[in-house]
């Protein structure tokens, strides 16, 4: 039975026989009706701004966006929620004619397969901001999460009053999402457009330094430029808005890879304290802490993003990492496979596989994922993963053969010293491996921060290892 409870707003279906409290939600990716992909950055950002709004709440799981987002699509309800673990599921969808919204809403109790509320909403595109801060508090009244005054207050925030920078970082968003160097830059793009157009929308900074922080590892674009930057932006967000966890911790993220280590610290820390549900704070800061060698405090924050977001590609490959450098090649097999049949092209997730079957002996397995991982990538650099095979099983003539192309490659500025440096550790080359780390210790390149990488655990005992963290001023 559907009631009007208003004009443009339908509610029906409210009731549960159920007295067990929904403590876990996954928003699914809303539908486009609109029939054109154009608008998919309208229902893909409602999607993500719900998603961000209800993480605000301590008392609620919510399945971040680069979990539900592989379910587009995707109708079997029963077997998404099993696979996110979470209670409640909500869905939807929207329709763009001219100016004008209509956005549909329904909210379903998983466990027992009942629909708990829905509405449908015909709105104006400058009204879409207003809407979705709506939805997410009949959402909380529904669910009857008791909010603090703290908690109230950020679900009701307005973070922009521009209908048009709202768009625009949503778009922004949408391309970020899609975590390539040519989306990272159109990204980039909107998420200037979008400050422009308010100068005073502390997001659309965190989304520049989000941007900024990781170009670095998707494309050559030097660290020496982009990680400045991305602490630049950070520092705008905050100045804005100095409760934003998710501005904090890509402050840290970028302090971290300028070696700011204390600062780094305190801003990750001081992010995953503001937002705890937020799985990027804490994978932040367990890479923050792998960097320093403090493994066993990095993998329990990896495993905590993991709880908070379980289809989550990089951090099934900063598990695997970590257990790989803890010895645990079981589990750093599992992660390594999970990753992979969650995206079968994904390079890094072979890259970390390959490392493992070395371990294990397992060396045609290892050769044969380091082929797949290069062909993947399309990275010259890249290839230091295929010398470092070599070198570990008995290949050296082919170890050096991999080495001449990547010192081709260094001198264009497409392979950094730290590739060339892992392919000479492996060779058992003390002197070269740090020579060649001298090189990108000397342009403070970012990769640098990551000397604890498993690929130098043959340098550790040496006292240039020791020097060399020192001078970078890293925590011992």
């Amino acid at each position: 039975m559907l009631i009007t409870a208003s004009i443009g707003v339908v509610w029906f279906l409210r009731s549960r026989n159920s007295e067990v409290a929904i403590t876990s939600i996954a928003v699914l990716p809303f539908e486009n009706r609109s029939g054109s992909s154009d608008t998919d950055y309208l229902s893909d950002g409602l999607t993500e701004s719900l998603i961000f709004r209800l993480s605000q709440l301590p008392a609620l799981k919510v399945s971040p966006t680069t979990s539900v987002m592989r379910y587009k699509g995707n109708t079997d309800m029963a077997k998404i929620a099993k696979e996110l673990g979470v209670d409640a599921i909500m869905r939807g969808h929207l329709v763009q004619k001219g100016d004008n919204l209509n956005i549909t809403v329904e909210l379903i109790d998983i466990r027992d397969d009942k629909s708990l509320w829905g509405e449908q909403y015909q709105r104006k595109i400058s009204d879409l901001l207003a809407t979705q801060r709506e939805i997410a508090s009949t959402i909380t009244q529904k669910l009857q999460l008791k909010l603090s005054g703290e908690g109230a207050q950020k679900l009701a925030k307005k973070y922009t009053d521009s209908s048009i920078a709202y768009q625009q970082y949503l778009k922004g968003r949408y391309f970020w999402n899609k975590r390539d160097d040519e989306n990272i830059r159109k990204a980039i793009e909107q998420f200037k457009a979008a400050a422009d157009e308010d100068p005073n929308f502390a997001l659309a900074y965190v989304g520049l330094a989000d941007c900024y922080s990781v170009l670095t590892f998707f494309s050559n674009a030097p660290s020496a430029d982009t990680m400045p930057t991305a602490k630049a932006y950070a520092e705008r967000a905050l100045a804005i808005d100095n409760s934003l966890g998710e501005a904090h911790s890509s402050l840290g993220y970028a302090d971290m890879y300028l070696w700011n280590w204390a600062e780094a610290e305190k801003e990750l820390k001081l992010g995953v304290e503001l937002n705890p549900n937020y799985a990027t704070a804490h994978k932040f800061y367990g890479n923050y802490l792998a960097n320093v060698g403090r493994f066993d405090e990095s993998l329990a924050e990896f495993k905590r993003a993991q709880e908070l977001e379980p289809l989550s590609l990089i951090i099934c490959l900063n598990l695997a990492d970590e257990y790989l450098e803890k010895g645990d090649l079981k589990s750093a097999l599992d992660q390594s496979q999970r990753a992979i049949d969650l995206d079968p092209n994904w390079y890094a997730a072979r890259e970390i596989l390959t490392l493992v079957y070395l371990k294990q002996g397992k060396n045609a397995e290892a050769l044969a994922e380091a082929e797949k991982s290069i062909q993947i990538s399309k990275r010259d650099s890249h290839k230091w993963l295929l010398g470092y095979v070599y070198s570990q099983t008995g290949k050296r003539n082919e170890a050096v053969a991999i080495l001449d192309e990547l010192k081709q490659g260094f001198g264009k500025t497409q392979v950094s010293g730290y590739d060339v440096a892992q392919v000479y550790a492996g060779l058992g080359d003390k002197d070269q491996a740090f020579a060649w780390l001298e090189r990108d210790f000397q342009t403070r390149n970012a990769l640098m921060a990551r000397l604890y990488w498993t690929t130098f655990d043959f340098l550790r005992d040496d006292p240039r290892f020791r020097d060399l963290t020192r001078r970078m001023g890293m925590p011992n």
